[in-house]
């Protein structure tokens, strides 16, 4: 099992001062977490990518490149960069030279994205999201496989065996397909080889693991090798020492989040007991001490059988100092409980690429 942190770059307002900070600080700590989540052990480092005030990660190509120059030895991923709306072409160039500068640490999540507003962005249509995914995801995979694609399809110009620098120099960057909770997109994962990367916002522990279920069961299927059907868990929370402190710091940091995403989806904020009770001994939010959380992951690992589990703690105008605390006893406290029960494989060796830690000359 790996462990790891993921961002959005939060620049929420604060849920009670109301103090806000600028799009670019948000930008500039993100680096000082991903430097920080190196030093105390953990695994994996990924940036969500949005188009909005709230979460102005909007390239997550360069800030990983910034981290990669200030780290050796953590992945760098998107999480996940929205395939639909961006160029295969640029997303395998762009993580290739990230890959270049972090000496084979690269790592995308492709997905469709939770959220819609890079398709106006960029001059897209809704009327096509599936098309525009399958499309380029298709072209991605194609890329990261050969450094000459002849391709032609609907959603961009053909490439007639143009060469895509710069090469990943270790081999195929390694891409995770990034689904939420459509059996679909379960099944597109297995029917194309890919590794899973899910998400969950709450709920129980173990309620939404049948996306794994069927995820293996079409690889089974399908033929598909047991080292090519590997799955990735994210899930927000937040670590403090103690358990209840943990759980009424970050509630109404989660609130703020949750509103502000359900004012632009659509959907009502979540109640205070739908929290604690996600929060609680059976609860899919990792919220609570580092006892705690260890063993929920152990117990998540159980059903799901993933192999890297991340955490997403900035949300909501959490202040840097929690969040930076909160990293730190992930990879101090939790890694250590974890590892103890369940081990530590490198994901690079189950994915069949080596890790290469950059030598500065």
């Amino acid at each position: 099992m790996e462990l790891g942190i993921a961002v959005f770059g939060d620049a929420n307002a604060h849920p009670v001062t109301g103090r806000r900070i600028s799009e670019a600080q948000a930008i500039r700590d993100i680096v000082e977490v991903a430097t920080l989540a190196e030093e105390v052990g953990l695994d994996w480092f990924g940036v969500g990518e949005h188009h909005t005030p709230e979460f102005p990660a909007s390239a997550a190509a360069p800030i990983l490149a910034a981290v990669a120059a200030r780290t050796s030895r953590i992945k760098l991923s998107s999480a996940v960069t929205v395939l639909g709306t961006d160029d295969p072409v640029r997303v395998y160039e762009q993580f290739a030279t990230v890959d270049a500068i972090s000496g084979g640490r690269a790592e995308i999540i492709a997905g469709r994205g939770s959220s819609t507003e890079s398709f106006p962005l960029f001059g897209y249509s809704l009327e096509d999201y599936d098309r525009l995914f399958g499309e380029k995801l298709e072209l991605l995979m194609e890329i990261n496989r050969t450094d000459r694609v002849v391709w032609s399809g609907t959603t961009r110009p053909p490439l007639n065996g143009e060469y895509i620098p710069p090469r990943a120099e270790h081999g195929p960057i390694p891409l995770w397909l990034g689904v939420g909770g459509t059996p679909g997109s379960a099944v597109r994962a297995a029917q194309l080889g890919l590794p899973l990367a899910s998400g969950l916002l709450g709920g129980s522990i173990t309620g939404s693991a049948r996306i794994a279920d069927l995820y293996r069961a079409a690889a089974a299927r399908l033929g598909t090798p047991p080292q090519r059907t590997a799955v990735m868990l994210g899930t927000p929370g937040f670590v403090a020492e103690d358990g209840a402190a943990a759980r009424e710091t970050w509630w109404p940091h989660f609130h703020r989040f949750m509103t502000t995403v359900g004012d632009q989806r659509g959907f009502p904020p979540p109640s205070r007991a739908s929290y604690d009770e996600s929060t609680g001994p059976d609860g899919a939010l990792l919220v609570g001490s580092p006892e705690e959380i260890a063993e929920r992951i152990v117990r998540m690992h159980e059903r799901w059988g993933h192999v890297r589990q991340f955490i997403h703690m900035d949300w909501g105008g959490l202040p840097l100092s929690d969040h930076l605390r909160a990293v730190e006893l992930f990879g101090t406290a939790v890694k250590p409980l974890v590892d103890a029960e369940l081990g530590h494989t490198p994901v690079d060796q189950i994915l069949g690429r080596k890790n290469h830690e950059r030598n500065d000359r």
